[in-house]
C-alpha cells in the first residue's frame, strides 16, 4: 500500500469556505469533488510547514492564524493517507485579497456558504468530519474506509 501524508485547511470567512472544486488535474482521485486546501508533505516538514506552503501556492494567501482539527486515516484502493485536518482564519490584509484570488493550477477556488457544503459533490466521509467541525468538536481522530468505486463502507471516530 502508498502511504501519503497530508494536509487538508478549510479557511473560514463570513459563514463560508474557501473551497477547491477538482477539476483541472489528469488522474485526480478528487476529480470533480469539492475539497478543502491542502496537499502533500514535502521532505522534512511538519504539518504546520505543509499547511502554511500548500495555502500559499493554491490560493496565494498568507496564514498566520489555524487551528488543527484533527487526522483522518483515509483508505482507498491502495492508498492510506494521513491527513492532517485544520480550519483557519485570515489576517487583515489578506481578507482584501480573497475577491481576487489567482488561478489555481489544480482545481477553481470558490467561496461556498457553510450551510452548502454537503450538498457539494464531496467524499461521504467528508460529511463526517464537517459535522465535527461544525459542532466546533475536540480534535479528532477519523478512520474512513471506501471501496474500490469510492463509496464509504466504513468509519470510526476516535
Amino acid at each position: 500500500m502508498k502511504q501519503e501524508l497530508t494536509t487538508l485547511c478549510y479557511i473560514e470567512q463570513n459563514n463560508h469556505y474557501l473551497m477547491m472544486h477538482r477539476v483541472k488535474k489528469e488522474n485526480d482521485i478528487n476529480k470533480d469533488k469539492w475539497i478543502g486546501i491542502g496537499g502533500h508533505f514535502e521532505t522534512g516538514e511538519s504539518p504546520e510547514e505543509c499547511l502554511i506552503r500548500e495555502v500559499r501556492e493554491e490560493t496565494g494567501l498568507a496564514l498566520d492564524s489555524y487551528k488543527a482539527r484533527g487526522i483522518v486515516t483515509f483508505l482507498y484502493g491502495d492508498i492510506v493517507e494521513y491527513m492532517h485536518l485544520f480550519t483557519a482564519t485570515l489576517p487583515g490584509e489578506e481578507k482584501e485579497k480573497t475577491t481576487n484570488l489567482p488561478e489555481c493550477d489544480e482545481g477553481e477556488l470558490v467561496w461556498i456558504p457553510k450551510e452548502e457544503v454537503t450538498n457539494l459533490p464531496i467524499w461521504e466521509g467528508d460529511k463526517i468530519f464537517f459535522r465535527l467541525l461544525n459542532e466546533d468538536a475536540p480534535f479528532f481522530f477519523l478512520k474512513l474506509v471506501y471501496d474500490d468505486e469510492g463509496n464509504l463502507v466504513s468509519h470510526s471516530l476516535g
